[in-house]
């Protein structure tokens, strides 16, 4: 079926595009949704007066679209699963998820327009999400997936390190007080044989005259 798309349409075009689809995804998806109309004369009469505005509308996707690329191409998402220990997920890691990451990043990407590796991820490892942005625009995202086990293991093994240090700069500074306890009697008892000397060299001196 032949028809005018009134938006974007993932994979099918972009708003104003006169495209061919399958008579089944017309009729019970792009019709029904308002995502397209059927072409015609008078439909394609209606958005030609459109296509200024739709060429402006274009023009500013394509600026969000490369603004978004390039602050995606910075990003690293990582998801934390059970898994177990060869690696292998409990599950899997699925574009939702993704997408679920993404936001809690501040990106608002459609599930669909994201490509996971074989649709599901099922292995721990570092993976390249592919973002689908406007027109043939595409951004690689990094992702890590963790295991759930490993993640406490070294949070766990984080924790004994840091209460370790902690004891070991505990007795160290209690060693260094010591010390310069130590040190301050020392001043302080040779402060008093200094006296002492003094005070019999001053007797000494009086027994003499």
């Amino acid at each position: 079926m032949k028809i005018i798309l009134n938006q974007d349409v993932i994979h099918v075009g972009e708003e104003g595009d006169v495209v061919t689809v399958k008579d089944g995804y017309a009729r019970n998806y792009l019709l029904p949704t308002g995502a397209a109309v059927i072409y015609n004369k008078a439909n394609a009469a209606v958005f030609k007066q459109k296509a200024e505005q739709i060429e402006k509308r274009k023009a500013e996707k394509r600026a969000a679209s490369a603004s978004l690329k390039e602050r995606l191409d910075q990003v690293s998402i990582t998801i934390t699963v059970p898994a177990g220990e060869s690696g292998k997920l409990f599950g899997s890691v699925t574009s939702q998820m993704v997408q679920e990451a993404l936001s809690k990043e501040g990106f608002d990407i459609e599930k669909k327009k994201l490509d996971v590796p074989t649709h599901a991820i099922k292995m721990t490892g570092v993976y390249h999400i592919v973002a689908h942005l406007y027109e043939n625009d595409k951004s690689t995202i990094k992702l890590t997936v963790l295991s759930e086990a490993e993640v406490k293991a070294a949070q766990k093994k984080a924790a004994e390190e840091a209460a370790k240090a902690a004891l070991e700069a505990k007795k160290a500074e209690e060693e260094a007080k010591k010390a310069e306890e130590e040190a301050k009697k020392a001043e302080e008892d040779a402060k008093v044989a200094e006296t002492e000397v003094k005070a019999e060299d001053s007797a000494e001196e009086k027994v003499e005259g």
